[in-house]
């Protein structure tokens, strides 16, 4: 189904003018590509070119000041990379070490270092100083280039990461370190080997518990790569999640300081077609969580967009755990050697079952995975590729756009309580610099409207979102600067009941004098809201009082000519409906919608105008 127009359009600066966004034009550097916000404390993290800012909405601290050194800078120099451009420290990693630190990680001129800030105990005047002399180095947490994507999650004192290794970016890997620990003991996946990571671009990273026990514990990786499964002569981009558990450290005597429980499947989001040809969005652009009540089944949504340069087009999918387990506890890819075709594995799998994590109190002669026994690390070697892939809910995106002038990039999600029931809204970001908020609305059959709420033009490139759902904010970040954006700007909608029900906004609804934030309230009928249909004849007092003094307009024209037809509707969020009834005829049809207000016919037939 087509998506609608956008409820509303705006300009940055048309919001900045309705106190609804607080804008930040930058410090000195530019290029802000890490945020991180301390909702405790109301203060947000930015990372840039040789500096770190502490921001919120009242208030602007002094910036660390953190360049790369000078021998780094000569030396990224000399090895011909761009002296403006690339040999800086580029701030790419801020994630919470504890209450009172953060780490922090730069690309260091191409010589990737890591360090904290120290954020101090009182909530109200951080201090926000850099531990400089407790630095260290940053290879195999933060890429080299300001340009590479990577991810990276720091969980239990551990860093994992998927980035790069090496000045030319050619050794891609996820690898786990050890932060502020005198054990730098690593783990990774094999290196330059296609089965494992096939040129990768790293998109996201979660540490999601798969049972109540910890010795369960798993890291998540989302990416795309080239699929080693595909024609060799058609080089395909396969959209993947990978899967490692905390506790591996590596085998004994083979896999030594390698992962030794890696596993990875293919992530689908397709549109079905007629018989079978569906169309396939291969290129995950972003990754998001939703966190539920149940800390092991959140639910991921995943931004991606076609590979194909002639079909141009973005959609957005949503997984559940349950389907990505699925695929983990299902058969194993096999290739018996280079010259065969990819296959389902139907050999004997040992035990215990590859790919899971060592437990005492799951078996308690694996205690490690170094007490596996010789034939499961060797499949691992060879078997780190599912044979299923994970699809999608209902097996279709929940959101596309085909033929925009823009694919959608960024991605973040918010679960909203309504007047009918929870909404996710989706927040995206595209590669022109807009911001769209989209609600999908489920009807039967597993289809889905589209409903685009909003279209904001922000920045040319959006490097960053981040949402606080306490706050009601977007934060977007880009090489200019920062801007907060309100997640409802209601009062836009405008002063009419009719106006505020038709927007179908989740986050708006009519209090009775005007369309403001919906809160959820135990009172019947306190607030006017209907996302579901958008039927304002139910919702709204004014509509029915006017509703039998509808005006009856006689148009005459000459008979076989073309005369306008004008329909003006009570709300500028309504759709035009026109519906004719021939001559003689008791019955009608619905002949088209229109925005605007006016149809040109030719005046032989009955014509009703519907809003």
């Amino acid at each position: 189904m087509k998506p609608k127009m956008p409820s509303l359009d705006l300009e940055l600066f048309l919001v900045s003018r309705n106190s609804s966004a607080v804008f930040w034009d930058g410090g000195e550097g530019g290029a802000y590509q890490a945020l991180l916000l301390d909702e405790d404390r109301g203060w947000l993290l930015v990372g840039g070119r040789d500096h770190i800012y502490m921001l919120n909405s009242d208030s602007f601290t002094q910036p660390i000041h953190w360049p790369a050194g000078q021998e780094h800078t000569e030396r990224c120099k000399y090895a011909g990379k761009n002296l403006s451009m690339d040999c800086a420290n580029y701030v790419r990693l801020l994630q919470p070490f504890n209450k009172t630190h953060v780490y922090v990680c730069g690309t260091g001129a191409f010589h990737p270092q890591c360090t904290y800030i120290d954020l101090g105990h009182n909530l109200e005047k951080p201090t926000f100083r850099l531990l400089s002399q407790i630095g260290e180095s940053g290879r195999g947490k933060c890429p080299f280039s300001p340009q590479e994507p990577f991810t990276a999650r720091l969980t239990d004192g551990d860093l994992y990461a998927g980035t790069s290794v090496d000045f030319m970016g050619t050794n891609a890997a996820i690898f786990r370190t050890s932060v502020h620990s005198s054990n730098q003991h690593y783990i990774r996946t094999e290196a330059y080997q296609d089965q494992w990571l096939n040129e990768p671009e790293f998109v996201g990273s979660y540490s999601i518990p798969d049972t109540h026990s910890l010795d369960d514990d798993k890291v998540y990786f989302f990416f795309k790569e080239t699929a080693v499964e595909s024609n060799q002569l058609d080089k395909r981009i396969y959209s993947r999640v990978a899967r490692v558990c905390k506790n591996d450290i590596g085998g004994k005597r083979s896999l030594i300081n390698r992962w030794s429980t890696f596993l990875k499947a293919r992530l689908v989001c397709s549109v079905p077609g007629p018989g079978g040809m569906d169309t396939h969005f291969d290129k995950l652009e972003d990754i998001f969580l939703l966190e539920t009540k149940e800390p092991q089944n959140p639910v991921i949504y995943g931004v991606f967009s076609t590979s194909s340069s002639v079909f141009k087009g973005s959609a957005v999918c949503v997984y559940t755990m349950t389907s990505i387990r699925a695929a983990f506890n299902g058969p194993f890819a096999h290739k018996e050697s280079p010259d065969y075709r990819w296959m389902e594995y139907k050999g004997k799998i040992p035990y215990p079952r590859p790919g899971t994590c060592p437990s005492e109190t799951y078996d308690p002669l694996h205690k490690s995975t170094r007490d596996f026994p010789d034939d499961v690390v060797s499949f691992m070697r060879t078997h780190q590729l599912m044979w299923e892939p994970v699809m999608p809910i209902h097996r279709r995106p929940v959101f596309t756009r085909i033929n925009t002038p823009y694919r959608l990039k960024k991605l973040v999600v918010d679960r909203v309580d309504a007047e009918d029931g929870q909404y996710d809204v989706l927040h995206l970001g595209t590669d022109d610099g807009r911001v769209l908020k989209v609600v999908s609305v489920p009807k039967e059959n597993w289809e889905t409207e589209e409903i685009i709420l909003e279209e904001l033009n922000v920045f040319k490139v959006i490097h960053f979102f981040c949402l606080t759902s306490c706050l009601s904010l977007l934060f977007v970040s880009s090489d200019e600067g920062v801007v907060q954006l309100p997640v409802q700007r209601c009062e836009l909608y405008g002063k009419a009941c009719v106006d505020c029900c038709l927007a179908r906004d989740p986050y708006c609804a009519w209090d009775g004098s005007s369309c403001t934030n919906y809160f959820p309230s135990n009172k019947r009928r306190a607030r006017r809201q209907d996302v579901r249909y958008g039927d304002p004849w139910s919702q709204c007092q004014d509509m029915r009082d006017g509703s039998e003094n509808a005006e009856l307009k006689t148009v005459y024209a000459v008979e076989t000519n073309s005369t306008f037809l004008e329909c003006v509707p009570r709300s500028p969020q309504a759709t035009i409906k026109w519906i004719i009834q021939p001559n003689h005829s008791q019955t009608s049809k619905e002949v088209c919608q229109t925005h605007p207000p006016m149809l040109a016919f030719l005046l032989k037939i009955t014509v009703v105008c519907e809003c």
